[in-house]
């Protein structure tokens, strides 16, 4: 969707081994020179390499079929048949592999860089195992064993520490610009951001990595706007940057419906960290509200801020690394501010 590809289905499959030879030893002057048949190869394996220089699933959508060369036949005089090649699949970091039918998690590649998946068949054995003191001259020989096939699902779970969840124009784009190198697109219309993306702030010795989720709106859990398409990539936050826009006359219900749409996605996605930072605070009703929604809502961190004139940068960036490094304090203005990560929603009966 979009350019994008985070998720598609490939077919894999090992090879074959290759066959034991029959063969027997024929040499001028060496009568009854007896077996010599060797040993057919083993098959190629299938393995997955992790490239950081990839971004996206498109490549697996150009080819969906991957299969390792088969191990060559034993030849006479005990010469074992050459090892098939394997067949590597590159992947980007953060790639998890799911059985195609069931989506059941077959392995995340996320601590991984090279990982064989399926191993290739053993090959077969030549008569010349076969021989006894009563079978002095076996005729057969042992048949390669046969590879695995497979279908299987490959997901992209990109890699972030903070995600930013928020609705469209609530300038979650415009904040990973001002922290980070990203140049995403920012306009005055809804949906401008229309695939993740990504940027690394840098803040003294710290690198948090940063996630621009595409905005959701009300009823995303019922397939609107652009439904849960690409919530699946804030499950590796270690927390959440919850953005409400100050002027949308809805400024005081939207963290609760943004609570109730991850919810109704994931539950788990409200046990992590989190943080509500109210945008464009610069506009004429933007300090007023904040201060309202803060007295409203002492569950929750809420921190002002103003992409354009940069007021409330600093403290985001304070929030953004304490959040990462598992503490529960922020330096504000020289007060020590108690943030109660742990508060879950609850959905109001």
């Amino acid at each position: 969707m979009f350019g994008f590809s985070d998720e598609t289905y490939i077919d894999v499959a090992s090879g074959n081994g290759g066959n034991g030879c029959v063969s027997f030893h024929r040499e001028k002057f060496v009568p009854k020179g007896g077996p010599d048949g060797g040993d057919g190869g083993k098959g190629g394996n299938v393995v997955f390499v992790v490239k950081e220089n990839l971004r996206t699933l498109a490549h697996l959508k150009q080819i969906r079929t991957f299969r390792a060369e088969n191990g060559k036949p034993g030849m006479g005089r005990k010469k074992y048949g050459r090892d098939g090649l394997d067949v590597e699949i590159p992947v980007p970091p953060g790639t998890v592999i799911k059985d195609a039918e069931t989506g059941a998690l077959i392995k995340d590649l996320s601590d991984e860089t090279r990982w064989v998946f399926l191993e290739g068949g053993r090959g077969g054995k030549g008569n010349f195992h076969f021989r006894t003191s009563t079978r002095q001259a076996p005729r057969f020989a042992q048949e390669g064993e046969a590879g695995e096939e497979l279908r299987i699902g490959v997901e992209l779970l990109i890699i972030a520490d903070i995600g930013f969840v928020g609705f469209p124009n609530a300038g979650k784009s415009s904040l990973l610009n001002n922290l980070t190198n990203a140049r995403t697109k920012v306009a005055g219309y809804p949906f401008t951001t229309r695939i993740p993306q990504l940027g690394m702030f840098r803040y003294d010795d710290h690198d948090i990595v940063l996630a621009d989720i595409p905005g959701i709106i009300q009823g995303a859990s019922e397939g609107l706007g652009m439904g849960f398409t690409f919530l699946r990539h804030i499950s590796r936050t270690m927390g959440l940057a919850f953005l409400i826009d100050l002027t949308d006359d809805s400024y005081k219900e939207a963290y609760d419906i943004l609570c109730k749409e991850l919810h109704d996605y994931d539950p788990s996605l409200l046990t992590k960290k989190r943080i509500v930072i109210g945008t464009k605070i610069d506009l004429e009703e933007g300090p007023k509200r904040l201060k309202e929604l803060q007295k409203e809502r002492p569950d929750v961190q809420i921190i002002g801020l103003s992409n354009t004139s940069g007021e409330g940068l600093d403290k985001v960036k304070q929030a953004f690394i304490k959040m990462v490094s598992l503490s529960d304090v922020v330096e504000d203005d020289g007060f020590t501010t108690e943030i109660d990560f742990d508060a879950e929603y609850k959905e109001e009966t």
